[in-house]
């Protein structure tokens, strides 16, 4: 019986079974190289398909509508010559080593953000593999790898993807990519992908199939996107969640991380989106899943469970910590940095509350922004530091290490990695990488000049790229030297051992120390102290396990007298220096004395966890 979710090439023991939807269309067949064509038999709703024995894992085939051009097949699972070559017959039985595995939880995870083709200089998944042990001792226990897809081009970000269920052929065979699941199930570390299911990249197939992909109904600004409410459209949403499926279920993945989910439209009963959540959480059987979403409107129903009318998911991304702390540290608030002025409030509200903005009026978009998130629990909230988007949305695709001093630095991400929210990394950030994270694309032609073209004026919004000078030097997304630029340099991590050291030892407090958990009892307030100074205290069931996070971004803040009750310590108890970024060991200036109970400097740059101890 043909089933609508096993589109594609399905290898079974005499032969393989193709299968394809193309509504509107007349007739299909498959072109085997080396073989010959054969007819696919009309099944009903759009769909065809047929069984042909003898044809089995290698084989080379095509596809074609109505005896028209030939075509890779939409849901192929491996395309060595990439977006516009043949697809190739696949098993998926590999042989995994990670039966004991239970996936992974909500609370308690640090994420680490990493582009497999830049991951390493050898840009394979073979190679990112050999990495994974570093990144167990540093702390992380999820992977959140950006979109692997086939996409046009030799090189590119993935976001384009056009062949969603074939990992893109430079970075390695679909068993690499699985053998890079089992390796890091097998040092303790999740792994979760990230997916484009709001649009499709140029160069892609999908009209050679059927119009009914995509939908005119929506405004879209990365380009059409898919039919998830109209006629045809129970087919096309098969297609992506069946996508979504696979991944979990043929690679042993543990979630997903959805990219502009805003742009995902539909008015069905059941949005796409939940749909999604309750099939990943369906395909792993008894394996805990992780989805994260992307949602610039931050809405809370993404994670309001369906019951209530919600998708189900289990966090969102947060782009306003990452933006309040950018503001705070390099005092720029050009473009859409303009609805913030990263006071020590804004950044304490961040910590709190997880968005700042949760209905009121952003002055960039001229109308309210966000929707009420006050109650929320932080493990529902990613915040971040650096990602992708914001690495690279600049002139010159700048990392924090080139933004800031080495002190203020090592000052906000204590606030990242002690704050109570999902702090997530992005690669080589734990070392201080100083080479940049560039947009590229390895397209060529009318495409690569639309690319750039598209990329300059995107830039220009920011006042600095409309400089004609930085116009002319902005990196080309098509050169190779751009993509190559990008990619990590491992022997950083040797020569920046101080903040490599740092981010460690936060990870460490993090995991271990029970103020710091999600799982814990305990809450978190925080306050104003100085001009660019503010605290975090975390309380918990027994005055011991108190904490105080002091951050100072400004000058040397003389403490003598603070009308702050936050900063008292528990009766009976008393504060003690913990743990400092100033410490030599990060290549820091020293630790300074520090006796809370009289008068002190709060070091400028500086961050300080004090901790509280009964008194004796």
């Amino acid at each position: 019986m043909f089933r609508p979710d096993a589109l594609g090439a399905v290898p079974f023991g005499s032969g393989t079974r193709f299968s394809l939807w193309a509504l509107g269309h007349d007739a299909a067949a498959v072109e085997i190289e080396g073989v010959g064509t054969f007819d696919l038999e009309p099944v009903g709703d759009g769909y065809f398909s047929t069984d042909i024995p003898g044809i089995g894992v290698g084989a080379r085939y095509w596809f074609r509508i109505d005896n028209g051009p030939r075509v890779p097949d939409l849901a192929s699972r491996c395309q060595p010559e990439g977006n516009d070559g043949p697809s190739v017959v696949v098993a998926s039985d590999f042989a995994w080593s990670d039966a004991g595995w239970g996936g992974v939880e909500r609370r308690d995870q640090v994420l680490y953000e990493l582009h497999i083709g830049a991951f390493t200089r050898q840009g394979t998944w073979q190679a990112a593999t050999s990495r994974l042990a570093a990144l167990r001792e540093l702390g992380v226990t999820i992977v959140q790898v950006m979109p692997v897809g086939t996409f046009k081009g030799q090189f590119g970000w993935g976001y384009d993807t056009t062949l969603p269920y074939a990992p893109f052929a430079a970075y390695g065979a679909p068993d690499d990519m699985r053998a890079f699941v089992d390796a890091a199930h097998a040092c303790g570390i999740g792994v979760i992908l990230d997916v484009v299911y709001n649009h499709v990249g140029i160069g892609d197939h999908y009209r050679a199939y059927s119009e009914h992909y995509f939908t005119t109904r929506y405004e879209n600004e990365w380009g059409a996107s898919f039919n998830y409410d109209g006629e045809g459209s129970r087919a096309v949403r098969d297609f992506v969640t069946g996508n979504a499926v696979y991944w979990i279920r043929d690679f042993h993945l543990d979630g997903l991380r959805i990219d502009a989910a805003q742009a995902m439209f539909g008015a069905s009963e059941e949005h796409i989106l939940a749909e999604i959540t309750r099939s990943v959480r369906a395909a792993a059987g008894g394996r805990a899943t992780y989805v994260v979403v992307e949602n610039q409107p931050q809405e809370h129903r993404m994670i309001d469970p369906p019951e209530r009318g919600g998708h189900g998911m289990d966090a969102m991304v947060s782009d306003d910590f990452q933006h309040a702390v950018r503001v705070a540290a390099t005092g720029h608030n050009d473009f859409y940095y303009r609805d913030y002025l990263g006071t020590p409030q804004e950044l304490v509200s961040a910590v709190k509350y997880g968005f700042l903005y949760q209905g009121q009026r952003s002055d960039m978009r001229d109308k309210a922004y966000g929707t009420y998130n006050l109650a929320t629990p932080p493990e529902h909230f990613v915040h971040f530091l650096e990602n992708h988007d914001q690495v690279a949305n600049s002139a010159r695709g700048f990392r924090l290490s080139r933004l800031m001093s080495p002190a203020r630095l090592r000052a906000v991400t204590s606030l990242l990695l002690l704050g109570p929210q999902t702090p997530c990394l992005f690669q080589g950030q734990e070392f201080g990488a100083t080479n940049p994270f560039l947009y590229f694309f390895g397209v060529s032609g009318d495409d690569a000049r639309a690319v750039a073209e598209g990329r300059r004026k995107s830039l220009t919004n920011f006042p600095g790229v409309a400089d004609p000078v930085m116009q002319e030097r902005l990196p080309d997304p098509a050169d190779p030297a751009t993509f190559e630029a990008s990619k990590l340099d491992w022997a950083e991590a040797e020569r920046h051992a101080g903040i490599l050291a740092l981010h460690r030892d936060l990870l460490r407090m993090r995991r271990e120390d029970p103020a710091f958990s999600q799982a814990g009892e305990r809450r978190v307030d925080g306050a104003v102290i100085g001009e660019a100074a503010l605290l975090i205290r975390y309380f918990t069931p027994d005055p011991s396990g108190h904490r105080l996070l002091l951050l100072n971004l400004g000058r040397d803040l003389q403490i003598g007298v603070v009308a702050e009750p936050l900063l008292a310590p528990a009766d009976g108890h008393r504060w003690q220096v913990a743990w400092s970024s100033e410490h030599p060991d990060y290549d820091g200036a020293g630790r300074r004395p520090i006796d809370p109970e009289k008068f002190w400097i709060l070091p400028s740059d500086c961050a300080l966890v004090l901790r509280s101890e009964p008194r004796s």
